[in-house]
């Protein structure tokens, strides 16, 4: 297993790949420059494009660095060539599809200065007006119903923040740059594009390297700008579907956890007649060699499927709260008040609640603004019945 390499000098490198894209890069690039405060750079990996965006943003933007594919390579690829030329501890990866609105780079980097051995921090999602909202950035490993897909956001509840997750989107996400090249960046087994950014999550949960939904941290999403150009509807499912079962073949290190996620996904699609499924045999064949990381898959799915959300509190000095609740909601002001932190998790789901005590003493356990060993425990709110 490889370890984190020696830090790089504090500041961000922004990552972005595109693939004709100058129109959307021109929308976007204000926003970061208004954002970016401090040591800083901006990497844009031209991707095959033939607008002529590497001319245009050589001429129009001092400073920016420009990465030119001649061909167009896998979203994993592509993002991979700016890791490599990221100079600075944090790599932020943006799809050129993304709008920031204010605070979005201090609210992210603030979350790896809240949560020790951050791995990634992700921001919320939200989508343009009259447009619905796909994805909230709160993402989730559970099944409403069971043709649907294993994996879903949430949407997250009024003062929620830090709230772990099992991954961040790779559209809009600041990770750890020596812990994301100590996982070798983005698997690009993964091509054109989906669930790389599920597979990088995971493998650094297996490491005890968690990732955190940000709810400050606020982009306007123009779904699929890129994606739809190039693929249609349902060629962008089947890649989803292809890639996810790549995913358990390549990542899921538990064996008795593997062929449960898997014996579900081949039931789905084989219900579902899904193109994907006749790629089934071949990628359970060429399979991975997943190393066993040093934290338990089920422990850390548990935490993060959906029946844990995390609230701040309003007392830096007191203990914090973990306690089981019927609904993930804001707790009441007076709860939060006599708190550092609330974590509610959804009631009767006995293994989210003692890894989100393990989490919560991580977090807290050496603060200034703790002096307890462990956080208190309710097995529900009070006043509630």
């Amino acid at each position: 297993m490889r370890e984190p390499a020696p830090r790089a000098p504090s500041g961000i490198s922004v990552v972005i790949p595109s693939r004709n894209g100058r129109e959307l890069l021109a929308a976007q690039l204000p926003g970061i420059a208004r954002e970016l405060t401090g040591p800083s750079e901006v990497i844009v990996v031209d991707n095959g494009s033939s607008d002529g965006t590497a001319e245009w943003l050589s001429s129009q933007w001092t400073g920016l660095h420009v990465e030119v594919s001649a061909e167009p390579l896998s979203f994993a690829a592509a993002v991979n060539r700016g890791i490599r030329r990221a100079r600075y501890a944090h790599v932020c990866l943006l799809n050129n599809d993304m709008l920031l609105e204010p605070g979005f780079f201090a609210a992210l980097g603030s979350a790896f200065d809240r949560v020790p051995g951050l791995f990634c921090a992700t921001a919320q999602i939200r989508f343009p007006a009259g447009v619905r909202r796909e994805e909230t950035g709160k993402a989730v490993m559970a099944q409403t119903g069971r043709d649907d897909f294993p994996l879903r956001c949430d949407e997250p509840a009024a003062d929620e923040d830090l709230t772990w997750v099992l991954y961040g989107s790779g559209g809009c996400s600041l990770y750890d740059a020596s812990m994301l090249r100590a996982l070798g960046g983005m698997d690009e087994a993964y091509g054109p594009a989906y669930v790389e950014d599920l597979d990088a999550g995971y493998r650094a949960w297996q490491r005890g390297w968690p990732t955190v939904f940000v709810a400050g941290a606020l982009v306007e999403h123009r779904h699929r700008a890129t994606t739809s150009r190039y693929y249609t509807e349902e060629q962008l499912a089947e890649i989803l579907e292809t890639n996810y079962l790549r995913f358990l073949a390549r990542a899921v290190a538990d064996g008795r956890l593997f062929r449960e996620l898997w014996e579900k996904a081949i039931g789905r699609l084989y219900r579902r007649r899904d193109g994907a499924l006749r790629h089934a045999a071949r990628i359970a064949l060429a399979g991975a060699a997943p190393q066993r990381g040093s934290y338990g898959e089920r422990r850390f799915l548990a935490l993060t499927c959906g029946d844990v959300a995390v609230f701040p509190g309003g007392d830096a000095t007191a203990a914090p709260l973990v306690t089981f609740a019927e609904r993930l909601e804001t707790p009441a002001a007076e709860v939060l008040a006599c708190h550092c932190e609330v974590v509610m998790v959804r009631q009767g789901n006995d293994r989210a609640i003692e890894a989100a005590v393990e989490w919560t003493e991580r977090k807290w356990r050496g603060r200034d603004k703790w002096a307890g060993a462990t956080p208190s425990r309710a097995p529900r709110l009070p006043g509630e019945p």
